[in-house]
């Protein structure tokens, strides 16, 4: 059974507010994957990812992290900071597990849906590996997102990888939200639909190239 020890309850709100900082627009629902890897000299390894579900109606499809700065025409390096700091809490949060000798576990799935907040925690051995990483993501897809397989590749792979699991006991933790979403700051329009979000922490491509000749610029004239 899992011990929420005071520490865990403030991790999973801090997941719960860069999650919310870091999504542009409106949105549904949310699922994201994270694994983490001890290899020797404490070196760790691991992914994340996640996807979430614009609000809308005609066109709806989950949108992957990592398509968000092309989608929505933010700064790429910037926003990949942010993306490193929500590792780096789920990264603490099993550090928690260890210091308040809770069962270690290896990876987990976080769920947002009709304002719940959800965890299943796994514990399977993990090798990690390009191959059994892309298996895993195809697996995971369908399990939660309900995407199937798209090519003979990706049918492979979900194949593979459901010959290979042996059922494993997660553990999970349900509760409902600790924050409400809040609009940020700064207005900028989407690639895939007009709608204004107020972002706090990024600039857009556009504004950032401005920034740049601008600071060229100065640096000749006091040349």
């Amino acid at each position: 059974m899992l011990n929420n020890t005071k520490r865990i309850k403030e991790l999973y709100k801090e997941i719960q507010r860069k999650i919310f900082y870091i999504v542009p627009g409106r949105w549904d629902e949310l699922y994201l994957y994270a694994s983490i890897i001890d290899r020797l000299g404490k070196v760790q390894t691991g992914e994340m990812y996640f996807y979430f579900m614009p609000k809308g109606i005609l066109k709806r499809k989950f949108i992957n992290v990592y398509e968000v700065p092309s989608k929505y025409d933010i700064e790429e390096d910037e926003y990949l900071k942010l993306v490193e700091l929500l590792y780096d809490e789920i990264k603490a949060l099993r550090e928690e597990f260890r210091n308040s000798n809770q069962k270690v576990w290896s990876n987990l799935t976080i769920s947002i849906k009709d304002n719940k907040f959800k965890i299943q925690y796994g514990y399977e051995n993990i090798l990690g590996g390009q191959e059994a990483y892309y298996n895993h993501h195809i697996y995971w897809r369908y399990k939660y997102l309900h995407i199937n397989p798209r090519s003979k590749k990706e049918k492979q792979a979900l194949e593979t990888y459901l010959n290979s699991i042996k059922p494993m006991k997660n553990d999970e933790f349900i509760t409902g939200l600790y924050l409400k979403r809040k609009p940020n700051i700064v207005t900028y329009d989407t690639t895939d639909f007009k709608e204004t979000q107020r972002v706090e922490y990024l600039a857009t491509k556009d504004e950032t190239k401005k920034i740049r000749n601008q600071i060229i610029s100065d640096k000749l004239i006091n040349k």
